[in-house]
């Protein structure tokens, strides 16, 4: 991730240690005593103020977490004949150019196939046809591919995206990320937990002044304050 900014290194004194570790054991406590068939998500709910979100500046940013938060989200590669080759050997979904011209820019079949996919990555010089191909449907879908080159081992690109996280304010003061799962260590969660509050604040214009709560929880378990 490289240098950390002066803001970001001083917002981790905020978030109390103890709080945010009985939370993550309390989560995994409730998981275990009511196994679903699923491994749920663990996910971090915040709450923001002092933000108007029509004159402010909305922030977005993107932050690669050390451990995957959702394992089986789901990817597609949009490739040429190369990536196309890697991606079936690695056995990942992939559409080649043929592929996305008989989509023939159809909203529904590209809303579709937006709805299919958590992500997509597409080969380089695939990228500026995207528009033509589709029109502005993974766009809108807020899963506009990311670039991936010859030099790039596919299964590693995928692995990078599946551990990052958005923020991004839109008209409301409340977003959820995923962080992590039921089946990490507590230590794997309470790391990306971290590591993502962190970076929230820092993208906020007052840091912590503009958190007013942030809580963790469980795709079916209870939610569990830890700031605010």
């Amino acid at each position: 991730m490289g240098r950390q900014s002066p803001a970001f290194v001083a917002t981790m004194s905020k978030l109390n240690a103890e709080t945010l570790k009985k939370a993550i054991a309390d989560i995994k406590t409730g998981a275990a005593e009511k196994p679903r068939k699923f491994v749920e998500t663990i996910e971090l709910q915040i709450g923001l103020k002092d933000y108007d979100t029509q004159r402010d500046k909305r922030f977005a940013g993107t932050v690669r977490l050390p451990h995957i938060p959702r394992p089986r989200m789901k990817v597609c590669i949009l490739g040429d004949a190369h990536h196309c080759e890697q991606a079936q050997k690695a056995g990942l979904d992939f559409m080649d150019v043929d592929a996305l011209k008989k989509l023939n820019k159809n909203k529904k079949l590209v809303k579709k196939l937006a709805d299919k996919y958590d992500a997509f990555l597409a080969s380089q010089p695939l990228i500026p046809q995207i528009p033509r191909l589709l029109g502005p449907g993974l766009n809108k879908a807020g899963k506009f591919p990311t670039v991936i080159t010859h030099a790039d081992k596919i299964t590693e690109k995928v692995d990078e995206l599946k551990a990052q996280v958005k923020f991004q304010l839109k008209k409301v003061l409340c977003m959820g990320v995923a962080i992590g799962h039921v089946g990490m260590t507590d230590e794997q969660v309470r790391q990306n937990a971290t590591l993502s509050i962190n970076f929230l604040v820092s993208l906020l214009k007052k840091n912590w002044n503009n958190v007013k709560t942030l809580h963790v929880k469980s795709t079916m378990g209870k939610s569990h304050r830890i700031h605010g």
